[in-house]
């Protein structure tokens, strides 16, 4: 009989992609990213949360945009041009999520650590844990996590 290797060290063990928020380094598994590419025009949704950076126009549908910085401890810098946008996806249901920049990918090669405790609130959340490296650790960002965010969405109801 084999033994199943635990998931999060599956996981970590696995290809990810490698992006910036703020100063923090953090990392998506690559088969919960749908694709990366450039930030469309986004429109601004009044009362939103600060993490909803808005809706866009992506590949012909309508799209959630989040903005993670704030939950995450970054800096909310204006973005650059180095800024992407990194679509993930989780049970069918996807976002796009806002970085200051994609590093690359690559194999992260060590099972997860826990996250240090210095990050708490709804952004600790957000994280697998932390995986250490040479250059210095990556946190792991847990997209059904972040897609969760959506339930914590007041909802209205429209009448006639």
């Amino acid at each position: 009989m084999t033994e199943q290797p635990d998931s999060d060290a599956e996981q970590a063990a696995g290809e990810a992609v490698v992006v910036r928020l703020g100063s923090g380094r953090f990392a998506v598994a690559l088969e919960s990213v749908a694709e990366v590419g450039r930030v469309p025009a986004i429109t601004r949704i009044p009362g939103g949360p600060d993490w909803l950076a808005g809706v866009a126009n992506w590949r012909g549908r309508l799209m959630p945009v989040l903005d993670l910085r704030g939950l995450l401890g970054a800096d909310r810098t204006p973005f650059t041009s180095s800024a992407r946008l990194v679509v993930v996806v989780d049970d069918g249901i996807s976002a796009g999520v806002v970085v200051d920049r994609v590093e690359g990918t690559g194999a992260l090669g060590h099972s997860i650590d826990e996250f240090p405790a210095a990050l708490a609130g709804p952004g600790a959340a957000l994280l697998r844990g932390q995986v250490p490296r040479d250059d210095g650790p990556v946190a792991v960002i847990d997209p059904a996590a972040v897609l969760r965010l959506r339930e914590t969405l007041p909802r209205t109801r429209r009448t006639a």
